[in-house]
């Protein structure tokens, strides 16, 4: 009986130990509290363009999500222009001009990005016309063993020629 109380007693104390760990340890900054807004409107344009925007070190996270010192930077530029009043359009091509177009993930359908919008229908194309190719050529070939009417003639004229025309 007191071993399970002891046991009890370690678990109560186990428990209060983590949760005045965790009280005591700072907590990270929520990046609300790196851009304080003094508007909701203008903080949800803020996390609303955070999230239009690609990291371009991390290629396939938005610059919210992003822990890159580029992303950050993007990020405090974003800031700037949205406390200067700039508009999303004004923010998008300042960042297009800056970054390229690789820095929208929705890139806009022009000569400069014709392959990011055509290129995985041609690769699809060349893949299922490879399959068809291979498959066709595999119908088309001859059994195992089965020579085809020009090997058949080449193999008689190598036997021919080996032993002497006798057959």
């Amino acid at each position: 009986m007191t071993r399970v109380l002891n046991l009890r007693r370690c678990r109560t104390l186990l428990l209060l130990w983590l949760l005045s760990a965790s009280a005591l340890t700072p907590a990270a900054n929520h990046p609300a509290d790196l851009y304080p807004f003094d508007d909701s409107a203008r903080a949800a344009r803020f996390w609303q363009l955070t999230t239009q925007l690609r990291c371009l070190v991390c290629q396939n996270q938005n610059i919210a999500e992003s822990n890159a010192d580029l992303a950050k930077d993007m990020r405090d530029a974003l800031y700037r222009q949205l406390l200067a009043g700039a508009s999303d359009d004004e923010i998008i091509d300042f960042m297009v001009s800056r970054y390229g177009d690789f820095v929208l993930f929705k890139p806009p359908f022009k000569g400069s990005t014709l392959l990011l919008w055509v290129g995985p229908f041609l690769l699809g194309a060349l893949g299922v016309g490879a399959l068809w190719w291979m498959v066709a050529g595999i119908a088309r070939r001859p059994e195992d063993g089965e020579l085809t009417d020009e090997e058949q003639v080449r193999l008689k004229r190598l036997i021919n020629e080996t032993h002497g025309g006798t057959s």
